[in-house]
């Protein structure tokens, strides 16, 4: 036995001697591993010098019977080879339940050199590369180029459609099922492969009966002679069409995203510079006789997000001044032009001497009027200021009221009558007085400096009267009343504030 396993020790692959065991009638009961090859491997996965000593019937006992049995004892009876397919089924936990193996049985030294493959290890292997080559829209080619044999895998027939009775193509067909403007460099890159022996990456498209026109890819190289010429083909056809349209509708959204870009990039530089010819002068300190108006303009001018804030102070023909602060509903350009709208009609119609209540029905009529406009309301405070008398004539359009600081104290003044414009068509609008003196402080004021999205309006007025008493006395008592009140990280609104003091 020693020199049976010296002799197997050399052989490849699955090979056993088996020595028959008899009973005592003279029937062989089973058969035992006396010596195995180094590469020897069953069903349950034991190895080599693992099976020597073990029986047959012992680790197999769903052999006792089957072919595989007769066939071993047919062979130790007449002497002669047996060779034969069989399936075996296994009952052990833990083993693969059924297995297919060809195997062949000698007689040798009074027993069986017996030599075994497993097939189903290979028909595994096959349905998975089928199974790949069917995921990945993928087949494989080889062509002899001395023979001239031509062989597809089943997948490659799928993806040209082709029924397989035909046999494949030749490489140098493939242009005649290319879309004609893929056709010449097809014919060249083919060309290429055959003569020079160089591989080629090509996509070529095809039209199919009954599909649209598809995306093939076919990667090739060549194995050649001793004299450096081709003589083999190797190679795969792949179905890219669901990667080139995927690519397609990238190319797509990214051409879209950088026409958007451009868009928006161009409508903010327009409303950039638009906001700065209405408002060129986001802070300046006017005088108007006895008046002196600073002003405090702060849009917040995110990406498209101007607003509609906007501002007035000038003088009139008959020596007064005039004093304006005004809110448009809604952000970007639509919001911007409405502003223009307003601002400068309310210029215009004040500079006539026209009465306050009479300048916001006519906005009003003029902002439900006015051809495609897409902000639907405004909020506006209007202001003459008579310095013969040192009053102060308003009226008041849906607007936060404004605030007078004397002598240290800070209290709003009693609002007139008046509804946000462009809320209805039968609006009411009345006018109030009141007298400026010497050392008072009024302020003019958009929502943008009182408004919190976490807290009540009313919350946001009372932060503004404590502020304003606070900071009455301080010579830059404008900017620290917008620093106290709002935070450049938290603001979502416009600012604009008007400082009028005697």
């Amino acid at each position: 036995m020693a020199l049976a396993q010296q002799v197997l020790a050399g052989l490849p692959g699955s090979v056993a001697l088996l020595r028959a065991e008899y009973g005592p009638g003279g029937e062989v009961t089973d058969f035992r591993f006396t010596a195995t090859s180094p590469e020897a491997v069953d069903i349950a996965g034991r190895r080599g010098s693992e099976l020597v000593g073990l029986s047959v019937l012992e680790i197999y006992p769903g052999v006792a019977g089957t072919p595989l049995w007769q066939g071993y004892l047919q062979a130790l009876r007449t002497g002669e080879a047996w060779q034969g397919e069989l399936e075996y089924e296994e009952v052990a936990a833990g083993v693969p339940r059924l297995s297919r193996y060809n195997v062949r049985a000698v007689p040798c030294l009074g027993g069986l050199a017996v030599s075994w493959n497993r097939l189903d290890t290979g028909e595994r292997e096959q349905r998975r590369l089928a199974l790949m080559q069917r995921l990945g829209r993928m087949g494989w080619v080889d062509r002899d180029l001395v023979r001239g044999d031509i062989t597809w895998s089943d997948e490659v027939y799928s993806i040209f459609g082709r029924d397989r009775s035909l046999g494949p193509m030749t490489l140098e067909e493939l242009a005649t099922h290319a879309e004609t403007d893929d056709r010449a460099s097809l014919t060249d890159a083919v060309r290429i492969l055959l003569k020079s022996g160089e591989p080629i990456d090509h996509t070529f498209r095809i039209r199919l009966p009954h599909r649209p026109v598809q995306h093939v890819r076919i990667v090739a190289e060549t194995e050649t002679d001793a004299n450096g010429h081709p003589v083999h083909v190797h190679g795969f056809f792949q179905d890219v069409t669901a990667a080139k349209h995927a690519e397609r509708q990238l190319l797509e959204h990214e051409q879209n995203a950088l026409v958007q870009q451009s868009q928006l990039a161009a409508e903010r530089e327009l409303a950039r510079r638009l906001q700065e010819t209405l408002l060129p002068v986001p802070e300046q300190v006017l005088h108007l006789n006895d008046l002196t108006v600073d002003v405090a303009y702060q849009p917040v001018q995110e990406g498209l997000d101007l607003g509609g804030d906007w501002y007035s102070a000038i003088e009139l023909p008959d020596g007064s001044a005039l004093l304006v602060v005004g809110d448009v509903a809604g952000h970007g350009l639509d919001a911007m032009a409405t502003m223009a709208l307003l601002r400068f009609t309310a210029k215009g119609m004040a500079i006539t001497g026209m009465p306050l209540p009479a300048v916001l029905h006519r906005l009003n009529v003029l902002l439900l009027h006015a051809a495609e406009r897409n902000c639907s309301t405004a909020t506006m405070i209007m202001a003459v200021y008579q310095p013969a008398t040192s009053s102060l004539t308003w009226v008041q359009a849906g607007h936060p009221p404004p605030l007078l600081v004397r002598d240290g104290e800070a209290r709003f003044l009693a609002a007139p009558t008046g509804v946000l414009l462009g809320a209805t068509t039968t609006p009411a609008y009345e006018q109030a007085r009141h007298e400026l003196l010497p050392g008072d402080h009024l302020y003019l004021y958009t929502d943008g400096l009182i408004e919190n999205p976490a807290e009540p309006i009313d919350d946001g007025l009372v932060r503004l009267a404590r502020a304003a008493a606070a900071h009455a006395d301080t010579r830059a008592r404008l900017d620290r009343l917008v620093q106290v009140l709002t935070s450049p990280r938290t603001r979502r609104d416009d600012i604009c504030v008007l400082h009028i003091s005697r």
